[in-house]
């Protein structure tokens, strides 16, 4: 079973540079991603959305999920309510009233779906590590939630 990431930026691009980061560990094997869905809000108040083009065709049945989740989050949490479907899958009130916190023009935000656990959880990790963000919503369990916050927080070490 996949996984639910929802994770916000404090500049409008570092979403998609993870986006970036996350289809290249694809590439290599690292990750099965089912759809991504990078979320931006610009002066005027205006939630753009922006998907991933060159997810796998075998995705089609996931593909459209994550951004018609994401669109669903964001009217919600712009107008401070949660709908029943939200509710179905997680979404609670406090979860609306923390995403509303970053919804302020020049944030971003990232919504990953995956198909399957990593088989390696230890090197995304490590590919993530001081990449920024604030997990809001993961389907992960409480320690693993932790240890990819702590991943994101941690400041990259520098190279030989």
């Amino acid at each position: 079973m996949g996984n639910l990431f929802v994770v916000g930026f404090n500049e409008p691009h570092q979403a998609e540079e993870v986006r970036l980061k996350l289809q290249k560990l694809e590439g290599e094997g690292l990750l099965d991603l089912a759809d991504v869905v990078v979320a931006v809000k610009d002066e005027a108040g205006k939630v753009r959305l922006h998907r991933a083009g060159n997810l796998l065709a075998e995705g089609a049945a996931f593909h459209g999920f994550c951004g018609s989740l994401a669109n669903l989050i964001f009217m919600n949490a712009t107008a401070g309510v949660t709908s029943g479907a939200l509710v179905d899958v997680g979404i609670t009130d406090r979860f609306m009233k923390e995403l509303a916190t970053v919804l302020i023009p020049s944030r971003s935000t990232l919504f990953v779906l995956t198909r399957k656990p990593t088989p390696d959880k230890d090197r995304v990790l490590e590919e993530v590590k001081g990449l920024g963000g604030k997990i809001f919503m993961t389907s992960l369990s409480h320690e693993d939630e932790a240890r990819l916050q702590a991943a994101l927080n941690a400041t990259k070490s520098a190279g030989p």
